[in-house]
Parts: C-alpha cells; sequence; structure tokens
C-alpha cells in the first residue's frame, strides 16, 4: 500500500498516488482490473485533476514574471508535464526547450530538429543529461536506432561518436527552425578529436538519478586553446554559416 500511495500530511485518512510508484514491485504485482484502475488513478491524479489549478496559478506567476523583465523567458518544458504547460507557455511566448533525445509527441522516439516550433531554445543535451559522446556509448540499441534513422547511415554502429557524427548532430540542431540553439561545450567540442575530453564519463554535470553525484564539471581545457585551434574555429564557424544562423 505504501509504496503505491502517499498519505497527506494534512488529512488524515487521505492519500494520493506516489510519483514513483509505478517503478515500485508492489505495481508490478498487480494485473487485470487492480492495475487498470491504478493506471487511471495515477493518470487523472498527476495529468488531469490539478490542470485548472496548474493553469490559473501559472498564468497568473508567470505574467508577473515577465511583466517586470525584459529578457526572453525560456522554460524547461520536458518530461512529465501537465497538458496546461504548453497551452500557458504559448500563450505568454515563453520559448521551450526541444530536444531530439527527448520528443514530446507520444510514441516518437526521436525528435525531428526540423519540426521544432520557430518560439523554442533547441539543444543536444542539457546540464541534466549525458552529453551526446556518453550518451552514444551508454545504451546500444538506441544509439544504433538514431544512427541508421536519423543521420541515415549504414554498416556497423561505432562503438564511440565519430567526429562526423557528431558535427551531423551539431549541424541538425543548427539548422532547427528554433529562434535559439544553445549547444552545450561538451557537443561543441565532440567535432575536435584533439579538443574533445580523454574521459568521455567526466562530460557529464548533473544525473538527477544519484544524488551523489555533484556538479563537478569544468572544462578541461584552458579558452586560449580553443581560441588558438583553426581548425575547430574553422568547424564551429562553417556549421553555424550552413545552418544560416
Amino acid at each position: 500500500m505504501k509504496e503505491l500511495f502517499l498519505e497527506d500530511p494534512r488529512r488524515k485518512g487521505w492519500w494520493h498516488p506516489r510519483i514513483g510508484a509505478k517503478w515500485t514491485q508492489t505495481y508490478r504485482d498487480l494485473y487485470g482490473n487492480s492495475l487498470h484502475r491504478f493506471d487511471e488513478l495515477y493518470d487523472d491524479f498527476f495529468y488531469h485533476r490539478h490542470n485548472e489549478v496548474w493553469r490559473g496559478k501559472a498564468t497568473e506567476r508567470l505574467s508577473a514574471l515577465l511583466g517586470s523583465t525584459h529578457m526572453l523567458a525560456c522554460g524547461e518544458d520536458l518530461g512529465m508535464i501537465p497538458p496546461c504547460v504548453p497551452e500557458v507557455m504559448k500563450r505568454l511566448h515563453i520559448l521551450s526547450l526541444e530536444m531530439p533525445r527527448m520528443p514530446k509527441t507520444p510514441g516518437q522516439e526521436y525528435a525531428d530538429p526540423a519540426s521544432f516550433p520557430y518560439e523554442s531554445v533547441c539543444a543536444t543535451s542539457s546540464h541534466d543529461m549525458s552529453p551526446l559522446r556518453m550518451w552514444w556509448e551508454e545504451y546500444y540499441e538506441p544509439t544504433a536506432h538514431y544512427y541508421y534513422n536519423c543521420l541515415h547511415r549504414g554498416g556497423e554502429v561505432p562503438p564511440s561518436l565519430p567526429v562526423d557524427c557528431a558535427r551531423q548532430m551539431l549541424s541538425q540542431a543548427l539548422s532547427a527552425p528554433s529562434m535559439l540553439c544553445i549547444l552545450p561545450l561538451q557537443d561543441w567540442l565532440a567535432v575536435s578529436e584533439t579538443l574533445r575530453h580523454p574521459d568521455v564519463k567526466a562530460e557529464r554535470i548533473n544525473d538527477p538519478a544519484n544524488p551523489r553525484h555533484f556538479w563537478r564539471y569544468r572544462m578541461h581545457l584552458p579558452i586560449e586553446t580553443l581560441a588558438s585551434d583553426t581548425d575547430f574555429c574553422e568547424t564551429i564557424s562553417s556549421l553555424i554559416k550552413e545552418s544560416g544562423r
């Protein structure tokens, strides 16, 4: 019971579904009507029941926030979000965050950067995700699907991210219709065999699933090294020019 529900601290005898209930052994033991009913309750609680409350509060608070600054706002609308989020963001002209590895269309394995909306920020990874090189080596099957279906390449999938594949992935992101394209330094450096970090695991900034993983990433090269690397600078320059940015 307590693996699936959390007791309301303010109302004795009232219980709410746990956010992580579907990853517990108790949930895996459910079957038939019990499983169906719990899924209905869980989805209603997290995605529908409070939608109007969230919409009203978001509109009220975000409107006040936007009215106090001339800065352009961007929302991290990834993962488990209620339906009102994109509606409110669109109405208030808050840029969405779009990444190929985190599609927003149900059933889609990877998002096509060419389909991203104009009012958005396109990125290849974020501080809470593995950078491109680390992701490439984590799991073979997702990498293979991306290699064949998104990069449209043939032959055997390379065990580590090749420079030409990294360049193609950055080119696709830069060519997206998104108003802004902001790419992590680690993914920029992936296009250079000499500048990329020798330890691919050291490139990760944060792992939200690991409370002992701290924000220890630091650029392993002085800025002067990047500025003096003619090939790297020309590659970055050509990628940006080719995209029309």
